[in-house]
């Protein structure tokens, strides 16, 4: 496992939702500090070629959103995506003025958007939630709710044969309200990892305070039953705004911050459902900054993480008001689980500056993509949480 090629100069983006469809990646909306974020204009998407590591920004970023909004979603943060065949959905999350409960599909054929119609009990508008596909059905858990000014743990799914929305039972202990936590599918369970939640502290007066739980949950799909695993190894500390992905029916998370320790991570740990353990897992090469917010994309045996944003260099977290001295990332590095000899002899010829003018014409051209910066990083601005 190792950390194959840093890149610069992708999008600049910050609480955006990023899935794969084929060598292809989509990146939706998020923002980026200082950008007018109470504005409604047409989300942007942006696609990375996995194989040449290139982005672009895809022609749908421009059109008009009050010419077309009964079918265009508003540029937001802090909403999901999911892919269910060819079409990539979208739900949830908010600009500075107000959350969303619209369903957005994304087709990745014909390159356009629509607003299907649902039925059902649609949940409340959110933001900081997560979805999960499992079985035809989009399974969302927790989040801001907007209208109860609250987190939530409720869990819905809507099934995206039919576009239906249900509110689901749940049995078993379940877990605290939360936001900004993260969900991932192995088999017939969700595994569910951090987050932001409250609690309430008594004393001359009532206070809610931020809590940040490591608790793992486990969500059976079959039973509808929440439960704890008894997990062992070394567990990472509780954390929001990290990222979480699958490999061979593994979990993995990375990052994250934690506002009660003034922390941003760079770790990266692994969860084994079949031994019920965590394992800090250090890959070599060049590790990404402490960050949050970012995107962590699997494809084939690579993880593509990209965006985020981090306290600015020799920035003292502890005790100083994080929120006003962050940097947001157009970076995007790169986690390859199985690196062929090829792409090590890359590696190698950038790490000692090899010659590499006797090489075939396709090996230089993979070489230049690998190291060679991007060039469409977005300057702009923003605002929120998560």
């Amino acid at each position: 496992m190792r950390w194959i090629t840093h890149l610069e100069g992708g999008p600049k983006r910050v609480n955006h939702a990023a899935v794969s469809v084929g060598h292809k990646i989509y990146s939706f909306g998020g923002y980026c500090t200082g950008e007018n974020s109470r504005e409604y204009t047409s989300m942007d998407v942006h696609v990375l070629n996995t194989t040449t590591f290139r982005w672009t920004k895809h022609p749908v970023s421009d059109l008009p959103y009050f010419e077309n909004d009964d079918i265009l979603p508003y540029k937001r943060y802090g909403h999901t995506a999911v892919v269910y065949g060819d079409k990539i959905y979208i739900w949830g999350g908010r600009n500075d003025r107000a959350s969303c409960a619209v369903l957005f599909c994304f087709d990745t054929v014909w390159h356009c958007w629509t607003a299907p119609a649902v039925t059902g009990n649609i949940p409340l508008a959110r933001d900081g939630h997560t979805a999960c596909v499992w079985n035809h059905c989009m399974y969302i858990f927790g989040g801001y709710e907007e209208a109860s000014d609250a987190f939530a743990r409720t869990v819905f799914y809507l099934d995206l044969r039919k576009m239906h929305w249900r509110y689901v039972c749940t049995t078993g202990s379940e877990p605290s309200v939360r936001d900004f936590h993260t969900t991932v599918c192995i088999k017939n369970k969700i595994y569910l990892f951090g987050g932001r939640g409250t609690t309430y502290v008594m004393d001359s007066f009532t206070n809610i305070v931020e809590t940040y739980s490591n608790v793992l949950w486990c969500f059976d799909l079959n039973t509808y039953t929440w439960y704890r695993p008894l997990v062992v190894g070394d567990k990472p500390c509780g954390r929001r705004s990290h990222s979480a992905f699958v490999y061979n029916d593994k979990m993995y998370i990375f990052g994250g911050y934690n506002a009660l320790q003034g922390k941003h991570f760079n770790d990266l740990y692994e969860y084994d459902p079949k031994q019920l353990r965590w394992t800090r897992i250090r890959a070599s090469g060049e590790e990404p900054c402490e960050r949050r917010r970012q995107a962590c994309v699997l494809v084939g045996n690579r993880v593509f993480l990209f965006g985020g944003t981090s306290p600015l260099p020799n920035f003292c977290e502890n005790g100083q008001d994080i929120e006003d001295r962050l940097i947001d990332h157009s970076d995007m590095l790169i986690l390859d689980f199985a690196p062929t000899l090829r792409t090590l002899c890359m590696v190698a010829i950038r790490k000692y500056g090899l010659d590499d003018t006797v090489l075939p014409h396709n090996l230089k051209m993979d070489l230049k993509n690998m190291f060679s910066p991007n060039k469409i990083s977005l300057i702009r601005p923003s605002s929120s949480a998560g």
